[in-house]
């Protein structure tokens, strides 16, 4: 196992023993940039760590003295020495970039005798003592896991009683009464004093950051950016390089391009004489990176330079952590760099059209969750707005809720059902939960490289910052209009917020829907080129269609017919067909529907002219038609008690309630639905089937292409799907009667039943098409009931890694992946030209769509709004995997 390794020995190649940013660092130093030696503890002492019960491992402190020496060496300084004292950083450093979520000491090495040898060797002993008090404040915050209120109290009371604005205007004795309070505040909190042994800090502030991988806010950053546990973080200890020692002292973050719009210019900010963790905390609003070029030519040239080639070298946009100490210029970290949904496109295709890319690679760049982000929503452009003030635009797209003050009631009030802006002063790491349900976040500090701008740019989620104007108080803000109006916003009142342009707008805003950009049609287009999965939408009405055929879906997978029924003005229709108690009463009914139905289909057709449109016949029971059984046995109840009633309304009730206490079942799920229904009621079916190429007559003789696929739902047994289909079939001919060949129809089922899965070569000689209905056949399989499973048990299965995920948002891939390859497979080796896709929501998943992909189907079927995300997933498929091998036939596994 290697547990510590100087940068000078490392390489980009390493990351996953030395963690991203200590690779990173490697990098740097093997290719001459100015960085500040170090050296960095590997992810495998992590791993250690944790498997000892969280003790470090025999040993290991021996190899990071031997380091130090050699840190020593470099610097021609020395570690706990009161005349020269070496200080060091101890960073965390994932493999996957985890930004803010895990914790940081600077100026380690500080004590009561080497604070004293800072400030003779630095001749500043402002500068000497605001670096020890920062050490302390960190020091408690991470390693005693003390609140940071404790000693922003503190600050700012000192601020205020001597007359301070900035943290560099404090004098050397004003820090050390602060300091001599920091240290007696930790004595009383920890339980403990303030270490004054340089060696005792370093091991207290490695196991921090080790402990860190675990706190609250990293574990729930790996859970929604799906980042393993077993990872780990390695730790980088690093000289230490001082931005805050005076006027020719700075430190910032830049980008080497736009990182919310891809625009190719250096994106970032700066403070000057300040300390590194002061731009990214929020503390100060920081000046634009192009103002450097103003203050300090020479360094911005080398800043400048040093990021055309770390972009070069990398191939990627960079997110570049840098100190400027006493004009000399100093790189502390890189990383490719956090973007946007709509960066992530226009880089992928600058980088392309660059030649520094293939389109293979710039497809790949491209997270597919991150185009529904994409598709952000905007402010109308005809609303008349109440801006209240403007900030900074550090996340784009646009939001409204109701105002809040904190995560927890931001994470309450979302659990109501409310949708909510969460406004702070600034975020921290702990505030995640909050950003993650929040429809927007609003700061009054920070700026756009920010930990809340970061953190809602990943999130997709608008971001307004350093909206200086806004003062926060108790449950409320108010914010400065003009010199003599103050507008005063209390927590609830709701609120809009312009990602894109920093305004912040009193009142909720009309939002419109965003359409594809140029860039990202051009990238659909190399995916089209690529993939070999073709890309259908789930669609129940003409708009719907439309829409996911302008976002590029190949056809319907799944047009779930019942969704026609539920307009108000067609439930009484369908309530007189199910209340019918006579064959002629439900024919009268199932003839008034019949046009309508006919309407939905021409208009479903014309939209997807050319393409296949896969219907699905009535899958659910009938009872959802009607009204709720206890509701109207209360109803029932409350006519058969009034002395003078209107007793026609009560026989209604009462054949009502008699109904549906007929068409009551204990689990509905598994009773009389899908082609459960069509056997008992044929005639339902037969109206849907005859509506069906109706409509399609009628789009041919507009010379619309139609191609109708009818699925039969929840077909079990091959006698079923055989009935089901000399339905079809029956009707067909007689509907098109001389024209029954210029309809090209196909029949298919939906394998929704484990059954049907088992018996899919059978099923397979009255099928066409399977279509995967992966939303009841997880459930099916699992035995769970979705809305059960998500409400009571399946989080904590996910959060306790009983599960590795949801199986309703990602497939199942041992389980009921195995019944879709086993399916495939056998339907196949009955009718070679089967043709096979899924249509669950497991269509819009990256993973879920890979799976498909290796396993040779044909096609997968998704949301309008998510056929983007598929067409990238595809490509992304076809580029990781290949083509997929020939199916073998399966075999099923011996009984032992």
């Amino acid at each position: 196992m290697l547990r510590v390794m100087p940068f000078e020995q490392g390489n980009a190649s390493m990351k996953h023993l030395l963690g991203g940013k200590g690779a990173n660092l490697a990098e740097m130093t093997r290719v001459g940039l100015p960085v500040p030696p170090g050296f960095t503890i590997t992810t495998d002492v992590c791993r250690a760590y944790y498997a000892a019960d969280r003790k470090l491992p025999e040993g290991l402190f021996e190899e990071v003295l031997s380091a130090m020496k050699q840190l020593e060496q470099a610097k021609g300084e020395r570690f706990g020495d009161s005349e020269q004292p070496l200080l060091v950083s101890v960073r965390s450093g994932s493999v996957t970039s985890m930004p803010g979520m895990m914790d940081t000491i600077l100026n380690l090495g500080l004590n009561d005798e080497t604070v004293e040898g800072l400030a003779r060797s630095t001749g500043d002993a402002r500068f000497a003592y605001d670096c020890y008090r920062r050490l302390i404040q960190m020091f408690g915050n991470v390693v005693f896991d003390m609140e940071g209120y404790h000693f922003e109290f503190l600050l700012q009371r000192m601020k205020q009683q001597q007359g301070f604005d900035q943290d560099h205007q404090v004098t050397a004795e004003a820090w050390k009464t602060l300091i001599a309070e920091y240290k007696a505040v930790i004595a009383k909190h920890a339980g403990r004093s303030f270490p004054q042994q340089v060696i005792e800090q370093l091991q207290l502030a490695v196991e921090a950051v080790f402990r860190s991988w675990n706190n609250h806010r990293a574990q729930i950053y790996r859970n929604i950016h799906q980042i393993p546990d077993e990872q780990g973080t390695a730790v980088n200890v690093q000289s230490m390089v001082f931005g805050n020692m005076g006027t020719d002292c700075g430190t910032g973050v830049v980008f080497t391009r736009n990182p919310s719009t891809g625009e190719h210019i250096l994106y970032g900010e700066f403070l000057m004489n300040a300390q590194g963790e002061d731009v990214v905390a929020g503390v100060r609003t920081p000046m634009p990176i192009a103002k450097l070029e103003e203050e300090l030519p020479e360094v911005y040239a080398q800043l400048e330079s040093a990021a055309i080639k770390l972009e070069k070298h990398y191939r990627d946009m960079q997110d570049i952590e840098f100190t400027v100490e006493k004009g000399k210029l100093y790189l502390l970290q890189t990383r490719n760099g956090k973007r946007t949904a709509q960066a992530a496109v226009q880089l992928a295709v600058g980088f392309v059209k660059e030649g520094t890319i293939t389109k293979e690679e710039g497809i790949q760049r491209i997270e597919p969750f991150h185009l529904d982000q994409l598709l952000h929503r905007a402010i109308d452009t005809s609303s008349e707005l109440d801006v209240l003030a403007s900030g900074l635009p550090a996340s784009p797209g646009a939001a409204t809720g109701q105002a809040v003050f904190d995560a927890d009631t931001a994470e309450a009030w979302s659990r109501a059902g409310k949708k909510v802006i969460l406004v702070r002063s600034e975020t921290t790491p702990e505030d995640i939960h909050g950003v993650l349900v929040a429809e927007g976040v609003l700061t009054s500090r920070g700026g756009m490289t920010s930990h809340a701008a970061v953190v809602a740019r990943g999130m997709g989620k608008p971001c307004v910052c350093g909206c200086e104007p806004i003062r926060l108080r108790e449950r409320a803000f108010d914010v400065v209009v003009t010199d003599s109006v103050t507008a005063t916003i209390a927590e609830g009142e709701w609120i809009s917020i312009d990602g894109a342009t920093g305004r912040v707008i009193r009142g909720v805003v009309q939002l419109r829907e965003p359409e594809l950009t140029a860039e990202l049609v051009e990238l659909l287009a190399w995916a089209d080129d690529i993939r070999r999965l073709q890309v259908y939408t789930n669609a129940d009405t003409p708009e719907d269609a439309g829409k996911a055929r302008s976002f590029g879906a190949e056809g319907i997978g799944l047009c779930r017919t019942e969704h026609m029924f539920m307009s108000p003005e067609r439930v009484p229709v369908v309530r007189g067909m199910i209340l019918a108690d006579q064959p002629e009463e439900r024919a009268a009914a199932l003839a008034e529907l019949l046009p309508m139905q006919q309407s939905d289909f021409e208009g479903i057709f014309r939209a997807m002219a050319g393409l296949p449109v896969t219907i699905r016949l009535l899958d659910p029971p009938l009872h959802e038609f009607l009204p709720n059984m206890e509701e109207l046995a209360i109803q029932y109840s409350l006519l058969s008690q009034q002395k003078i009633g209107n007793t026609e309304e009560l026989q209604r009730v009462e054949r009502m309630l008699r109904k549906v206490r007929s068409l009551h079942e204990m689990n509905p799920m598994l009773g009389t639905r899908g082609c459960r229904l069509g056997l008992i009621h044929p005639e339902i079916y037969e109206m849907q089937v005859e509506a069906i190429f109706r409509a399609a007559l009628q789009c041919l003789d507009e010379k619309v292409d139609v191609r109708p696929d009818i699925m039969i739902p929840l077909v079990g047994h091959e006698s079923e799907l055989k009935i089901m289909r000399e339905l079809v079939d029956r009707k067909a001919a007689e509907v098109l009667g001389a024209r029954l060949s210029t309809v090209h129809y196909r029949v298919g089922t939906m394998i929704e039943v484990p059954r049907a899965a088992i018996t899919a070569g059978s099923i397979a000689k009255h099928a066409d098409f399977f279509s995967f209905g992966t939303n009841d056949l997880t459930q099916m399989t699992l035995g769970y009931s979705r809305d059960d499973a998500e409400g009571k048990f399946l989080t904590h299965y996910v959060e306790s890694k009983v599960l590795p995920s949801n199986p309703f948002q990602v497939l199942d891939q041992e389980g009921v992946g195995t019944l879709i390859r086993w399916a495939a497979a056998q339907g196949k080796s009955t009718k070679p030209q089967l043709k096979t896709g899924i249509c669950g929501e497991h269509g819009g998943d990256k993973e879920s769509i890979f799976f498909c992909h290796a396993e040779g189907l044909d096609y997968i079927s998704c949301s309008p709004y998510r056929v983007p995300l598929a067409r990238i997933a595809a490509a992304q498929a076809a580029i990781a995997l290949g083509n997929p091998s020939e199916q073998a036939s399966i075999k099923p596994a011996q009984s032992a």
